[in-house]
């Protein structure tokens, strides 16, 4: 029996020199045309966090947010929006970090979170760790609280957890580390 991590890696696509020349992306979009691979992650990620008094979960855009209401769903709790810069309709904050391929921004609602909220942020993929970061600020700087991260891929070799792991106690998950 496969486990879900060897699952995932059977599923995940590389796709070489994308978006640029030198990086190998990682593709999640062979685990969409599989409903039972997604709900298997799907459930994997939610009982990882069922017991820990989560207040919301937050999907960075634009993969996070596949599996993020899924997740917020599953453990009966709201989905918050992490947009790129300009995306999102009402008053915001931003937050600029560094890609491994260059830099972006994103945003979140000023109102998206009560103050002392404990949230989890999802992503599909841990690199560098600067969009988790840039993220973790914005919830920070509305006075939400880090509770923890799930990632379906991390690349281990880039060292984006430790960049991550000041803003909460361990609680960081992947499904498949490469």
């Amino acid at each position: 029996m496969n486990s879900l991590s060897d699952k995932l890696k059977d599923a995940i696509r590389d796709v070489q020199d994308f978006p640029k020349k030198g990086i190998v992306f990682k593709d999640i979009t062979p685990i969409l045309s599989d409903a039972t691979l997604m709900s298997d992650i799907t459930n994997f990620l939610a009982v990882v966090y069922q017991n820990q008094e989560i207040d919301a979960i937050a999907g960075i855009e634009s993969r996070g947010f596949i599996f993020g209401p899924l997740i917020a769903q599953s453990l009966g709790i709201p989905f918050i929006p992490i947009r790129k810069s300009g995306k999102l309709p009402y008053k915001t904050i931003s937050q600029s970090y560094a890609l491994e391929y260059g830099e972006a921004s994103l945003e979140i609602h000023t109102d998206a979170i009560k103050k002392g909220s404990k949230v989890l942020i999802h992503d599909d993929l841990l690199a560098t760790g600067g969009t988790a970061s840039a993220a973790s600020e914005l919830i920070k700087r509305i006075g939400g609280k880090i509770a923890g991260y799930t990632f379906l891929i991390e690349l281990g070799f880039l060292e984006g957890r430790k960049q991550i792991q000041s803003y909460t106690e361990g609680n960081i998950h992947s499904i498949v580390v490469y």
